[in-house]
């Protein structure tokens, strides 16, 4: 653990040393109050205009504003995920193969599945720090709210942006793992990120392939988490997405010290 925890704590120090974190994680945060607010006052105007109708035709309507704000406002965040992502994974390893402080790491007594572990970690808490301030737009709403929002609905949608980021991070640190180019990396990782996300539009092909492709996209899983359902086969999936990609980028860590050898 002591050899995570310095991994980590190393990553941690330079993803704050360098203006790129502070770039992603503004960016993310005035996208993400912008959109929230757009949202919010869509859905206020809609469940004003539906009200309204309701009048007109003699019966109570009700539009349910914060559960409908919660679920857009999730779609959108995956969204951001899908392209700042690539920005946070791209130097994990390209750089540290490109500055040469690969071979301490490789000539050091830790292991390589404390490396990734480590850096995993890392990615992870930005992430989570990233997510952190938009649950001051959740308590706006739920101050200025009535009926008051789900929070099982809440409390779904961020752990599903927890597991698609932490899917994706585990995902462009392996491509990461594969070359000493920060930018070959980020292209990479946003074609895999874009394959993953799309493949849902092969359901339409029917039949067995169909619902392989179905399962298999990153969004189609997400989808369930903003609508507040916490599904197992969800779960199974994202845990299952993270642990293969960390699995395969301890191989590459590893490949790196015998090719030392």
């Amino acid at each position: 653990m002591r050899a995570i925890y310095a991994i980590f704590r190393k990553e941690m120090g330079h993803y704050f040393v360098s203006p790129v974190a502070y770039i992603i994680l503004a960016v993310f945060l005035l996208l993400s109050g912008f959109f929230f607010h757009v949202i919010l006052s869509d859905m206020m105007q809609q469940a004003m205009q539906s009200q309204f109708q309701g009048m007109q035709m003699g019966f109570p309507t009700e539009f349910d504003v914060p559960s409908q704000t919660m679920r857009n406002f999730f779609g959108w965040i995956s969204f951001f995920l899908l392209f700042l992502t690539p920005m946070l994974t791209m130097g994990v390893y390209a750089e540290e193969r490109k500055r040469g402080t690969m071979e301490l790491l490789m000539t050091s007594p830790i292991s390589e599945l404390q490396i990734v572990l480590g850096k995993f970690l890392a990615s992870f808490t930005l992430l989570v720090i990233m997510l952190l301030p938009t649950v001051f737009y959740q308590a706006f709403m739920y101050f200025h709210s009535e009926p008051m929002p789900p929070w099982r609905v809440m409390f779904a949608g961020y752990l599903g942006a927890l597991l698609l980021g932490a899917s994706l991070m585990a995902l462009g640190s392996f491509i990461s793992s594969l070359t000493e180019n920060q930018l070959i990396a980020a292209v990479l990782t946003f074609a895999a990120f874009l394959v993953v996300w799309v493949i849902d539009i092969g359901h339409g092909v029917g039949g067995g392939w169909g619902t392989v492709f179905s399962y298999l996209s990153i969004i189609r899983h997400y989808e369930d988490f903003t609508r507040g359902v916490i599904d197992t086969s969800s779960l199974i999936y994202y845990v299952s997405f993270i642990f293969l990609f960390v699995f395969l980028t301890v191989r590459t860590v590893d490949s790196m010290r015998w090719r030392r050898a």
